[in-house]
């Protein structure tokens, strides 16, 4: 009798732990097709250039950066002339943090992601609002970055 009271004992715990990780399982989305179409930069210049020094960024468009190696690359407003909307994207295009509409008047002040990304997508600034894209959204990429 003992026996089967540890027994039935270890599977009811089995039970819950077994619950208990399927609730904590992130659910598989399909990403979103936001429209958007990209420049890719992935060279140094380019990326320290960023949006710099353009009067404006159009409508349904993003600038994306591609890092060799993920890392918290900081972004900063340098020679920028209009705000834009920062986001830090996980190699699947999970968006993992946003700065909204970020003013030209920042700089020197730089913004990191919560933790190390390979990818970071620029914005004109209230694109995200727009869009309704939210930490946890997942974005199409462009095809030669999709996994």
């Amino acid at each position: 009798m003992k026996k089967w009271l540890v027994l039935a004992g270890l599977l009811l715990v089995i039970a819950i732990a077994s619950l208990m990780y399927i609730g904590t399982k992130q659910p598989i989305t399909q990403p979103i097709d936001a429209g958007l179409t990209y420049e890719v930069v992935s060279t140094p210049e380019a990326m320290q250039k960023g949006l710099g020094g353009r009067s404006e960024v159009p409508h349904n468009f993003g600038m994306l950066f591609v890092f060799a190696v993920p890392n918290t690359y900081r972004i900063w407003m340098k020679d920028m002339l209009v705000p834009i909307d920062i986001l830090w994207l996980a190699e699947d295009g999970t968006i993992i943090g946003i700065e909204e509409s970020v003013a030209t008047s920042t700089y020197p002040q730089t913004y990191a992601p919560p933790k190390p990304v390979r990818l970071v997508l620029e914005l004109r600034a209230g694109e995200a609002r727009l869009k309704n894209l939210h930490v946890g959204s997942r974005i199409l990429l462009p095809t030669e970055l999709q996994k």
